[in-house]
C-alpha cells in the first residue's frame, strides 16, 4: 500500500512542477510542506506535505499569506498614482512600456525581480522585461 501511495504522490508532484516554476508561492509551500511532513511522518510525510504545501502556496500566488497584507500596506504608504488602462486589465496582458511608472518590489517580498505598478486602482505585479501582468493583487 505504501508503494502505491508513493507512486501516486510522485505523479502529483510531476504534475505540479511546471506550475511551481512560475509561482513562488508554490515553491515556498512545497518546501515548507515537505519539511513539516518529513518532521511529522518521515519520507512519505515529506512527499505528501510537499504536494499539499505546493497547492496551498499556489493559491497565494507570488506572496505568502502573511506577506500579501504587508505588501498592500507598503503600496498604500508609497501612495503611487494610478494609471488608467482602458483595454481590460487581467493576468497576462502586456502593459505599455511608456506612460506608466514601474516600481521595484522590495527584496523582503522575494518576488525575484518583478516590479509593480498601480493600474485602475489595482496593484499589479509585472515582468520588467516584457511588461506582462503576472498578478493583480487587490
Amino acid at each position: 500500500m505504501t508503494g502505491k501511495f508513493v507512486k501516486f504522490s510522485l505523479v502529483l508532484i510531476a504534475l505540479a512542477m511546471p506550475v511551481a516554476i512560475h509561482a513562488q508561492g508554490i515553491v515556498k509551500g512545497t518546501s515548507n510542506g515537505a519539511s513539516d511532513g518529513n518532521r511529522d511522518a518521515g519520507a512519505v510525510g515529506a512527499v505528501v506535505g510537499g504536494v499539499v504545501g505546493g497547492v496551498v502556496g499556489g493559491v497565494d500566488g507570488f506572496f505568502g499569506v502573511d506577506q500579501r497584507p504587508h505588501f498592500r500596506d507598503y503600496v498604500i504608504k508609497e501612495h503611487r498614482p494610478s494609471y488608467t488602462y482602458r483595454n481590460g486589465l487581467r493576468q497576462g496582458v502586456i502593459l505599455p512600456a511608456d506612460g506608466l511608472t514601474y516600481y521595484d518590489v522590495p527584496s523582503e517580498y522575494g518576488t525575484n525581480g518583478a516590479v509593480y505598478t498601480v493600474v485602475n486602482d489595482h496593484t499589479v505585479l509585472v515582468d520588467p522585461r516584457t511588461h506582462r501582468v503576472l498578478e493583480i493583487l487587490n
